[in-house]
């Protein structure tokens, strides 16, 4: 009998393990501290002004919106469930919510502090708010002697991955809102052979974990969880976008006419960590701020990214990202701080950083 007590006890801790298991794909969020973050990589900088609340640019009719949203071939999918619509262009979605702007900021910052966050950007004015780094404790082996010790010793724990995410809110000509949601991730490395040091370093965006986020946003705005799903799930269309050289300087070449082409480039910027100062629509430009990356500085840990400063660090250049569209297709430069064209090395990284997420 004792025996086959055992074994069944056995047999109960494997099943905890299992549910554990199977429990791990959800998202649970906890902040890697009270309000300190972690340093931006080492090629990007992190300034307090960003992205606009408003439409930049003055003034856009909303005949010309419309146009915008539902031009014929324009590779995109839009659905719609009451107030809220979630717009897809290749890897990236948005919301559009037909609500002011300042009547959705308190839900949406209530949004990310109930999925775990603290927020370091929390600025109305500009349409910006943006979390700490957290990490995804839903990630973490939940063995039985994890679900046994682990409310105890729940420091003991780590996941060697870090997120965070900006959320952009700005005005729609017909009176509604545009939500983007960018995830930044970093990731712990070693740094040595002998395994005794580790770095932390950028990893890939995951325009899948941003959709996830878009989904509860709209469950949060009044959306039915199953509804939610299903408008996340459909439409995936890929918008092409490349690499290409025009008067010896280097370029990005999108296949979308302006209005979707501004909304994609903002949204990658925000996506790869740019510090956007300011930007003007009418003349298609983003005012950013770049650091360009010392291949010679060593990266610190994770406790000493948190509470030092280098002292050596490179200071941010300004640059211009400039668009230029001719009807189905736009072309984007980087231009230098007095509007000219720009053909660095500097401007070939940010090139291909803007291509890469577009894709």
């Amino acid at each position: 009998m004792k025996q086959i007590a055992k074994l069944a006890l056995l047999a109960l801790c494997a099943a905890l393990a299992a549910c554990s298991v199977l429990e791990g794909e959800k998202i649970d969020y906890k902040s890697a501290g009270k309000g300190v973050s972690l340093e931006v990589p080492p090629d990007l900088t992190q300034l307090s002004r960003d992205s606009r609340y408003v439409v930049p640019g003055g003034a856009v009719t909303a005949s010309g919106f419309q146009v915008g949203q539902a031009t014929p071939g324009v590779p995109t999918a839009a659905n719609t469930l009451g107030d809220v619509r979630i717009e897809r262009a290749g890897t990236q979605r948005w919301l559009v919510v037909n609500r002011p702007a300042d009547q959705l900021w308190g839900p949406v910052r209530d949004f990310w502090q109930e999925n775990g966050f603290l927020l370091t950007l929390d600025q109305s004015n500009l349409g910006i708010m943006e979390t700490d780094w957290a990490e995804n404790r839903a990630k973490l082996p939940q063995d039985f002697i994890r679900s046994t010790l682990g409310k105890l010793l729940d420091s003991v724990y780590s996941t060697s991955e870090r997120d965070r995410f900006r959320t952009r809110l700005e005005r729609n000509a017909s009176g509604g809102t545009e939500i983007y949601v960018s995830h930044r991730g970093m990731v712990e490395v070693y740094s040595n052979n002998q395994k005794d040091q580790t770095v932390w370093q950028p990893r890939p965006t995951d325009p899948e974990l941003e959709a996830e986020f878009l989904r509860r946003l709209m469950v949060k705005l009044g959306v039915p969880q199953e509804q939610s799903k299903a408008l996340v799930a459909s439409g995936a269309v890929k918008a092409t976008s490349r690499v290409a050289s025009v008067g010896n300087t280097p370029v990005v070449m999108i296949d979308e006419g302006f209005d979707r082409a501004w909304r994609r480039v903002g949204l990658a910027l925000d996506r790869t960590g740019f510090t956007v100062e300011d930007r003007d629509r009418n003349q298609g430009t983003y005012f950013v701020r770049y650091v360009e990356p010392n291949a010679d500085r060593r990266e610190k840990g994770f406790f000493g990214k948190l509470f030092s400063r280098d002292e050596k660090a490179v200071p941010p250049l300004k640059y211009r990202i400039n668009l230029k569209s001719q009807g189905e297709s736009t072309t984007v430069s980087v231009l230098n701080s007095a509007g000219a064209p720009e053909a660095s090395a500097n401007a070939q990284r940010i090139v291909q950083v803007i291509a890469d997420d577009l894709k």
